[in-house]
């Protein structure tokens, strides 16, 4: 398999804005696309006005400072209580699905960075709704991926594992004194902390699934699981060359004394191709990780990458591919367009067809993401998803079109200045060359009169103006560079 060399040579030392790297809107940009879903035009205004170091600070503030998701009505309940109230146990299970979805998309278009961790983390710390479907399973799953998104990674590790989601994704609910099961122990080596093959043996997985024993109570799969030491292997076992009667919070303890450093550096790792590059610099990582190592604080070695010079390098610019959510959630930050509920409900069979269902990656490993979200089949569906939702505008708020070209140019009565301010919103660099723009620009002006733009008789007050920005916002969909952050 061929390796790749990262290009991006920046230190992890804080970005400084100079001439040759300015403090401007491509850079602003850049953070709101990879640590939240993209800005408006004031957003962006307001973040050249302070240093980028504050800008950062806010952004991460934020997030640490609002609240969890409102606990539901049907948080705890089981199929004993939806039936003692009457209500349909299927039925509403995918109502409060639905909800707490439609929950978090709301948080992708208000704070960023916590939305985007949730996200991250339930393809890091996969469990999938399909294979224990209930409501008060996935919302303590939910509540966990987003108490912990910026907290201590130890007392994450701690906590998911004894989610009843996990217990039952990962096979613990079956893991008892009398009949052994593997997975949970081997996934929390393999995927969650140390990485495959990396500090741990077959011995340490069999040992380690002995004290992970006792989850298996229930009254029925709707209940939470909870621990009963009657199934639970009271044998001593030795893990990672500690010999004890260890059960589950042991093993935590014991994995992060003996391995802390190969922790930090797969959780780093992961870190950085979300956040920067797919291309690793092993480098950068290796410094992360001699920091995350120290404290295990996701906080703060989020604030050292977003601040570094690294981050803000022009090479770390629209590198990686969109998934379905960045691209649909940053062009409706972008555009500020209206939508009805309709579409709400349709945005997350879109994006499942595009290949990114919420809580349900394709497997424990998760969605691999970059190219993997564009093949022959996906890039024609983001192409025609993207389309339905510009003709949606079109159709139920026809005057938004207008007010975005204006809002975008100044009020120009330029086509070319038009055309090139609103791809400029929407691209992570700026296209390749005044051709690329040209070619816009003709497919703006549609097929009105060239002598209307010559004798600036045009202006963006025309009625013929909200479906010129429709032919533009199609046009532009189509470019490359749009799939990109």
């Amino acid at each position: 398999m061929a390796v790749f060399t990262s290009c991006i040579t920046s230190s992890l030392q804080p970005y400084v804005p100079s001439t040759e790297n300015p403090w401007d809107e491509t850079r602003v940009r850049h953070a709101f696309r990879r640590i939240g879903y993209d800005a408006s035009k004031s957003m962006v205004a307001s973040a050249l006005t302070i240093s980028p170091d504050l800008f950062i600070d806010q952004l991460i503030n934020e997030s640490l400072n609002a609240p969890n998701w409102p606990t539901p009505s049907w948080a705890t309940f089981t199929n004993n209580d939806y039936n003692n109230l009457g209500l349909d146990f299927d039925e509403q299970t995918q109502a409060n699905h639905a909800e707490l979805m439609f929950g978090l998309i709301d948080q992708m278009q208000t704070v960023g960075l916590k939305s985007r961790l949730i996200l991250f983390w339930s393809n890091h710390f996969v469990t999938r709704l399909e294979e224990y479907y209930t409501s008060n399973h996935l919302y303590e799953y939910f509540n966990t991926l987003e108490t912990h998104a910026l907290g201590n990674f130890e007392d994450f590790v701690r906590a998911i594992g004894k989610t009843s989601a996990m217990l039952m994704f990962l096979n613990g609910v079956e893991n008892t004194s009398f009949s052994p099961n593997e997975n949970y122990a081997r996934e929390l080596y393999e995927l969650f902390t140390l990485g495959v093959d990396n500090g741990y043996t077959q011995t340490d997985i069999v040992e380690t699934s002995k004290a992970l024993t006792g989850y298996n109570h229930r009254q029925n799969w709707t209940y939470p699981i909870y621990f009963d030491a009657s199934t639970f292997n009271s044998e001593d076992k030795t893990i990672f060359n500690q010999t004890g009667n260890w059960d589950y919070d042991d093993v935590i303890d014991i994995l992060f004394q003996e391995k802390a450093p190969l922790i930090a550096a797969h959780i780093c790792k992961k870190l950085y191709t979300y956040f920067v590059s797919p291309t690793v610099n092993e480098t950068i990582v290796t410094e992360m990780a001699n920091q995350f190592v120290i404290d295990f604080n996701i906080e703060n070695i989020l604030r050292t990458l977003f601040k570094s010079q690294h981050f803000f390098d022009v090479k770390t610019i629209g590198t990686q591919i969109k998934s379905p959510y960045d691209l649909s959630m940053s062009y409706l930050k972008v555009t500020g367009f209206s939508l009805q509920q309709e579409f709400y409900e349709a945005m997350i069979w879109f994006n499942g067809l595009m290949g990114q269902q919420l809580f349900d990656p394709v497997d424990v490993a998760g969605w691999q993401g970059d190219r993997d979200w564009i093949n022959s089949s996906t890039l024609g569906g983001r192409w025609e998803i993207l389309q339905w939702v510009i003709w949606h505008t079109w159709n139920n708020y026809n005057e938004e079109l207008r007010t975005f070209a204006i809002e975008s140019s100044d009020n120009s009565n330029d086509p070319y200045v038009i055309t090139k301010a609103i791809i400029d919103r929407f691209m992570p660099l700026e296209l390749f060359s005044v051709e690329d723009y040209q070619a816009a620009t003709d497919v703006f002006k549609h097929d009105l009169p060239e002598n209307y733009y010559e004798n600036q008789q045009w202006n963006l007050q025309w009625s013929s103006v909200p479906f010129q920005v429709v032919l533009l916002l199609i046009h532009l969909t189509k470019f490359p560079e749009f799939q990109l952050k």
